[in-house]
């Protein structure tokens, strides 16, 4: 996370197995009340957070379990800012589109809940040798 993003709160990697979520989340529900958000708000992050963290698992390292996290949060002009970084094989953004709500069936609603849950969602450019870099943005409420 650039300086440009704000200042940090807190810089977290490990490993991409599914029982370091919990530790996730503990860290960012903490990171978003120390900034400011109401328990909704902080919530909200959480189970952003929670999906993105889940879809790298699952997608992106296949449950692998050589694969690291780096999670950033930062709060820059009343805006909590969430960057996951990930090793694994880059992704195509424009196939990672929500599936409608009204499409009810087991999977696919990660992405649905992180744009419904943030203010902002995006891919940018990963750091030398990452393979993904995700930025949700939420306004401290």
């Amino acid at each position: 996370m650039t300086e440009a993003a704000g200042t940090r709160l807190v810089r977290l990697r490990v490993p991409a197995v599914s029982d370091r979520l919990r530790l996730i989340r503990s860290v960012v529900r903490d990171a978003a009340v120390i900034s400011g958000c109401s328990d909704g708000c902080a919530e909200d992050i959480v189970i952003a957070v929670n999906e993105a963290c889940m879809n790298v698992l699952e997608h992106g390292y296949r449950e692998r379990q050589d694969g690291d996290l780096i999670l950033d949060l930062a709060v820059s002009g009343g805006e909590l800012v969430v960057e996951i970084v990930d090793f694994a094989p880059p992704v195509d953004p424009q196939v990672l589109r929500p599936r409608p709500i009204e499409e009810l069936r087991p999977g696919g609603l990660g992405t649905h809940f992180m744009h419904e849950c943030m203010d902002r969602v995006v891919f940018l450019t990963p750091p030398e040798g990452a393979g993904n870099r995700l930025r949700m943005v939420k306004r401290i409420a």
